[in-house]
């Protein structure tokens, strides 16, 4: 298939993006006016900035210009966010605000549940984000999941970044934002963001009636990058998340709304602007034609960059033609339009833990050999939810499976994620010793859901051990 694209921006009108009230709908965009030339960009200008090419090794994720300014084309108008108390401020401290909380998981030996018991420690192994602490006011008090995280390095200290999905009972999923300096204990908030230096919710559901994410969001990927496409002196966080909207895939067993990949864009990635794709609806892209396998929904939208003008989006769908969740690909010169490849991974053979299919991949390029690295959610017969691995020397084709079994399983009874565990995020850390952490959503008894941690040594990835405590 042709892999070149188009540019993305098919008008040169451009809107000052995070600066438009949040109650107000664009009606004419011609009445801005731009911030700098309007020359037609080439489809080669796209790149990443160093703070996505190797995150880790960034000095400072933070965006301090308080003069720059976002200019997009095609911008829906701005979450629901307090614009008036909007600042860059410096963002190096992580005093918690009165919007905010730290995690009381202090260590394995004495973690606390959401109501503050006290828990057994092998009921709690690996948990580091519990559900919201005040079931009637907390944004996330029902349900958590979905957890995006990045870690930066600076000169004395390091900063951890976790989006996830939340809701409270009765509610839709939005999205929030916690901090840490360790990836473990987290700073949180129990409402919405007021300042470019809170935490909490930082984006709800579209307002707008004919949006595609009217009835839930939730994070995939987070990016920072650079692109002449977006008029702005920094570089800005990308958001790729799903939407959900009203309409029900009725063709599935599965209790399933419909899906569509969307884009917004921030500059402290806690104010965000809606960027409206191709699709009626806002999302990036439709489903695919009557027959083909994603023809019922696109979920999970993550993207790696892999070089200049090269982006990769991996994102699920049902194939119901073989009754099984899959893995799909598409690539992008600058991260806006894209073009679908075709399906990657699928379910594997009877009686395997991800028989029934593979969905909520989460793929890294290693910096120490170049391969790609997909951590997955394997759906087995049984309904259950596990982890496993896959990998490819390019990313494209030919992904092969570590193992013939999960690299993470449902706990014990009496855990606190014994009904199942998914949504995997692998982060690379720094050192000799190759480690890598696994954050993961898990599902106990009730339903009741959390966020967890796991951890590997070594390259050979057998299998991640729930997180214990820091081993002095």
């Amino acid at each position: 298939m042709d892999c070149t694209v188009t540019a993305a921006i098919s008008s040169t009108k451009t809107i000052n993006a995070l600066s438009t009230p949040a109650n107000r709908k664009i009606t004419n965009l011609t009445t801005l006016n731009p911030i700098c030339s309007q020359n037609k960009p080439k489809s080669s200008d796209f790149y990443a900035s160093n703070n996505f090419l190797n995150p880790s090794k960034s000095r400072n994720p933070y965006f301090r210009n308080k003069s720059s300014k976002l200019s997009v084309v095609h911008c829906s108008r701005k979450p629901n966010t307090d614009r008036e108390n909007a600042t860059d401020e410096n963002l190096s401290s992580l005093q918690p605000s009165s919007n905010s909380r730290i995690q009381e998981q202090t260590t394995a030996a004495s973690p606390t549940t959401n109501q503050g018991i006290s828990l057994n420690p092998s009921f709690s192994r690996g948990l580091v984000f519990d559900l919201g602490l005040k079931k009637d006011s907390s944004w996330d008090s029902a349900e958590i999941g979905s957890p995006v995280v990045k870690r930066f390095l600076g000169d004395e200290e390091e900063r951890w970044y976790m989006w996830y999905r939340g809701r409270r009972s009765n509610g839709n999923d939005s999205i929030g934002l916690a901090l840490s300096n360790n990836g473990i204990h987290w700073e949180r908030g129990e409402g919405a963001v007021k300042s470019s230096s809170d935490v909490g919710m930082v984006m709800n559901c579209s307002d707008d009636w004919w949006a595609f994410d009217t009835r839930g969001i939730r994070p995939s990927e987070v990016v920072i990058m650079s692109s002449t496409k977006v008029r702005v002196n920094n570089s800005l966080y990308w958001l790729y998340y799903t939407g959900f909207n009203d309409e029900k895939i009725e063709s599935l067993e599965f209790k399933l709304k419909k899906a569509l990949p969307g884009l917004a864009m921030s500059q402290d990635g806690r104010h965000w602007a809606r960027i409206e794709g191709e699709h009626h609806s806002g999302a990036l892209f439709d489903v695919g034609s009557k027959g083909e396998w994603d023809s019922l929904f696109i979920s999970s939208p993550q993207v790696v960059y892999h070089g200049a003008g090269d982006m990769r989006m991996y994102y699920h769908s049902f194939d119901a033609e073989k009754g099984h969740f899959a893995v799909g690909i598409a690539r992008s010169r600058d991260g806006m339009k894209w073009v679908k490849l075709g399906k990657i991974l699928g379910g594997d053979g009877n009686g395997m833990f991800d028989e029934v299919g593979v969905m909520n991949a989460n793929v890294v390029k290693n910096r120490k050999d170049g391969k790609y690295l997909m951590a997955y959610e394997g759906v087995g017969a049984d309904g259950r939810r596990s982890i496993g691995l896959a990998i490819s020397s390019d990313g494209l084709k030919e992904w092969r499976r570590f193992q013939n079994g999960p690299v993470l399983e449902q706990s014990e009874e009496d855990g606190w994620d014994c009904e199942g565990v998914g949504s995997p995020c692998l982060v690379q850390m720094d050192g000799n010793a190759d480690e890598w952490r696994l954050y993961y959503r898990g599902i106990g008894k009730g339903g009741k859901t959390g966020i967890g941690l796991a951890v590997c040594q070594g390259t050979e990835f057998a299998s991640f051990q729930r997180w214990t405590g820091f081993h002095l």
